[in-house]
């Protein structure tokens, strides 16, 4: 095994062990902010299929977690098992991306990313102004949490676990993917979608796959959200959202498998670091995050692996 590889694995480990460990010493608001951290980074995983891996740009991840979150509650409190609830988020993710992705066929770059602004904005106002369905803005309370396996998840450990087992399955069946000759077709479709073409890749196929499988996943993070927060209405999935996760996409490391975990680890946790600064914390995650945007382009992970490129560089 050769160095690089030795230096992965006790990452890896490493990170595994915080991630198991680090939450039996928390208090339930540290429990909360990993859990959150945990489905936030399924979203982004979603859409760096979509963004970093495909090329797509969308500004409506947001939007399809709030469907997620809305057909679990829906579900759950009609007294549907939250099994249900992502069933049923999950295939309304599938079908609304795939019928996004057409635009994509006819329009690329910021003009593709007007078209899923709008895409964000209509979902939002349905679920704000269709009170029948929806709640609207009351929005829908008292959300059960899931029993699994027999064991409930009331309890704020219980249900972090429930969230990073799922990130865990989430991140397998996309590393999977990625691995697949899907996967080197959404690269391809990036890099350059006319060679693609000429390579014999149906771009048109491809294009709509990787709407609809990162608007899936996103779907899947909000049928976890509702759960964890136990009432959802449609303000955290306005726009804010969808550009909050674009951004931990690209700080993380567009089209890099760990980006969306960093990316999403800065976003949630690095405001609650700097709330020493009181009314300043704000201007300070703001000057950090165009500093990483400036410096970085390709992310904290493609830092990484540029220190570990030199590294061995200068061992030879």
């Amino acid at each position: 095994m050769t160095g690089r590889r030795l230096a992965a694995v006790a990452a890896g480990l490493l990170v595994a062990a915080l991630l198991l460990l680090l939450p039996l010493t928390l208090r339930p608001y540290g429990l909360y902010l990993m859990s959150l951290w945990a489905v936030l980074t399924i979203a982004a995983m979603g859409l760096n299929l979509t963004l970093g891996y495909a090329g797509q740009v969308s500004l409506a991840q947001g939007a399809f977690v709030g469907i997620g979150a809305y057909a679990a509650a829906l579900l759950t409190t009609a007294g549907w098992p939250l099994g249900a609830g992502l069933l049923l988020g999950v295939g309304l993710g599938l079908l609304v991306g795939w019928l996004l992705g057409y635009p994509a066929l006819r329009v690329q770059h910021h003009y593709l990313a007007f078209v899923t602004l709008g895409a964000n904005t209509l979902v939002f106002l349905v679920l704000r102004n269709e009170d029948w369905l929806t709640g609207g803005v009351y929005g829908i309370a008292a959300i059960p949490r899931p029993t699994v396996l027999g064991y409930p998840t009331d309890h704020p450990l219980a249900f972090y676990y429930f969230c990073l087992g799922v990130l865990l399955l989430v991140g397998l069946g996309l590393g999977l993917l990625l691995r697949s000759p899907w996967g080197r077709a959404f690269e391809a479709l990036r890099e350059n979608p006319v060679r693609a073409e000429s390579l014999g890749i149906d771009t048109r196929r491809y294009t709509l796959l990787a709407f609809a499988i990162g608007s899936a996943v996103g779907s899947l993070a909000g049928a976890i959200y509702a759960p964890l927060v136990q009432y959802i209405d449609p303000s955290p999935f306005a726009l804010g959202l969808s550009l909050a996760l674009l951004l931990m996409v690209v700080v993380g490391g567009a089209g890099r498998f760990f980006g969306p975990g960093l990316g999403a680890a800065i976003a949630v946790l690095l405001p609650e670091w700097l709330r020493f600064s009181e009314g300043l914390y704000l201007i300070l995650y703001a000057v950090l995050v165009i500093l990483v945007l400036v410096f970085l382009p390709s992310g904290l992970v493609g830092l990484a692996d540029r220190l570990s490129a030199r590294a061995r560089g200068e061992g030879r």
